[in-house]
């Protein structure tokens, strides 16, 4: 059966585990977690993931927990902030042999408030960022991200986000149209929806049009920071 959008229950279990973030809680409510949250994000990143292919046909993907589907739990051990579960649903397509964030890829949270469909890179380390810094500072990659940003920027109102720093890094510098991305550690496109979009049976086809829109700043960065 294909996908018809994320069901009731999908909604309900996400307010309930931000009412009531708790192992107690979640386990009197495993049933809906399984039918709210793992099973419709199973069919989706289903429905997704091959027409994602057309866009970027080197996209990986794996329709299950840990794979596409991230997990509920969170990572407390290093964090001040103990809550257990995290209180969205998050789906994630990336580049590369293995499953991992520092690479260009398509990502998808909802919560009860929104939902929030990107493109790029959240944050750069080591040498991707070293990377990053040298393509923007390089005349020629530096003006295709303009280029890119420019493509975007015509389609609609889509956020560039990923700057983080106030000062320029050391030993960088660039012309004044894109000394600003030297200011970036990440470089990704979003858009927030309402959240109500994500029970509509045409969802795929929602994001495939806003992911699109939103591929050539993904499609710079795979050129230039993961194959550069």
């Amino acid at each position: 059966m294909s996908f018809k959008g994320f069901p009731p229950e999908t909604l309900g279990f996400l307010e309930g585990i931000h009412a009531h973030n708790e192992k107690a809680w979640f386990d009197e409510n495993r049933a809906l977690y399984e039918a709210g949250y793992v099973a419709p994000a199973r069919a989706f990143v289903e429905e997704l993931g091959p027409r994602l292919k057309a866009i970027a046909p080197e996209v990986q993907y794996e329709a299950k927990v840990n794979g596409s589907m991230s997990r509920i739990n969170r990572d407390i051990r290093f964090s001040k902030d103990k809550r257990p579960y995290k209180e969205h649903l998050g789906l994630w397509f990336w580049h590369g042999d293995r499953r991992q964030w520092d690479v260009p890829g398509f990502w998808f949270e909802l919560t009860p408030q929104h939902l929030q469909l990107g493109v790029g890179i959240y944050m750069l380390h080591g040498e991707a960022l070293d990377a990053y810094r040298q393509s923007v500072i390089h005349p020629r990659s530096g003006k295709a991200l303009l280029a890119a940003i420019a493509a975007v920027g015509a389609k609609g109102k889509y956020e560039i986000g990923g700057k983080t720093r106030k000062l320029m890094p050391r030993g960088f510098e660039a012309d004044p149209d894109r000394a600003e991305y030297l200011l970036y550690e990440g470089l990704y496109v979003s858009i927030s929806l309402p959240a109500a979009a994500a029970g509509k049976p045409k969802l795929a086809d929602l994001c495939l049009k806003h992911y699109a829109a939103m591929w050539p700043v993904g499609q710079w960065l795979l050129a230039e920071v993961r194959d550069g």
